[in-house]
């Protein structure tokens, strides 16, 4: 039951990041084409955001399934590239976001104006692009639940994802007001940790192959430190992908890489100074 809700738990908080992301995506389009009277071009939007949702289901289902193709060492190296492959796309997301979340509502509405006067493919294109990229992000950080046999995370993403929707829904409806930097940010840092444990189970995988070296052994060994099929203990290592023996390797990755890009995500973000007025010219006297 432990290890039910652990999964439930991580795959949850990570439907609802995304999801809320996409859904204030859509929550853009939407209210812009209300608001200028293009209610008629709403079913392209509809069309692009349900093939970015078949693209997503398409990408989690081959992550998680795709590994039991083959087994053994060589399931190990699949799990391995495919979780600092994860890493690297996810990581460049989360940083991209954290920068273009302040003018994201803008470049969305320009680029609606302009698809409106391109056509009804430009408008799907549109749809598809923008909640598609978070479709692919969020079924990249289910990669550290590939090895689970049970539907469990599965479901865990999707009430998430309905939780999300729910409350996109109601700030769209005027009946919910969240601090979005806020929720943002703290689910960014939350994200950033998660993705340091992918990157720490790919290079153990990798180590294990024989791919990567394994000089210097384990670290570390602190498995006798608590009981860790307790709760707390299935959460640090199902949620966060810990592993109280990390090679030295695995650990170094790890420590070096959430140093670097928790820097880089909590950096305040430097906004440009609007221009100063133009000044009325003086006549000659």
């Amino acid at each position: 039951m432990v290890d039910v809700s652990t999964q439930l738990l991580g795959s949850g908080l990570i439907g609802l990041r995304e999801g809320l992301e996409s859904g204030i995506v859509v929550m853009v389009l939407v209210s812009f084409l209300v608001k200028t009277g293009r209610r008629d071009a709403l079913k392209w939007v509809w069309l692009g955001v349900a093939a970015a949702v078949a693209m997503t289901v398409g990408v989690f289902l081959a992550i998680q399934y795709g590994a039991y193709t083959v087994s053994g060492l060589g399931a190990e190296a699949v799990a391995g590239v495919a979780s600092l492959v994860a890493v690297a796309i996810v990581t460049s997301m989360v940083l991209w976001m954290r920068k273009a979340s302040a003018s994201i509502s803008g470049e969305l509405r320009a680029g609606m104006s302009r698809a409106l006067e391109t056509g009804a493919a430009a408008v799907v294109a549109l749809a598809f692009l923008a909640v598609g990229r978070e479709g692919v992000e969020t079924a990249l950080f289910m990669v550290g639940y590939a090895e689970a046999d049970t539907a469990w995370p599965l479901l865990g993403l999707l009430a998430g994802v309905l939780m999300a929707v729910a409350i996109a829904w109601g700030m769209y409806a005027g009946a919910v007001r969240i601090n979005l930097a806020k929720f943002f940010t703290y689910t960014g840092v939350f994200l950033i940790v998660v993705a340091a444990g992918i990157l720490s189970y790919g290079i153990g995988a990798l180590q294990t192959v024989g791919w990567l070296p394994a000089a210097g052994g384990r670290l570390f060994d602190i498995s006798g430190w608590f009981n860790w099929s307790a709760w707390y203990g299935q959460i640090i290592r199902g949620v966060f992908n810990f592993t109280p023996t990390p090679t030295v390797l695995q650990f170094a990755c790890w420590a070096a890489y959430l140093a670097l890009v928790l820097a880089l995500f909590l950096k305040p973000v430097n906004t440009p100074a609007p221009a100063p007025a133009p000044q009325p010219e003086r006549s000659a006297l």
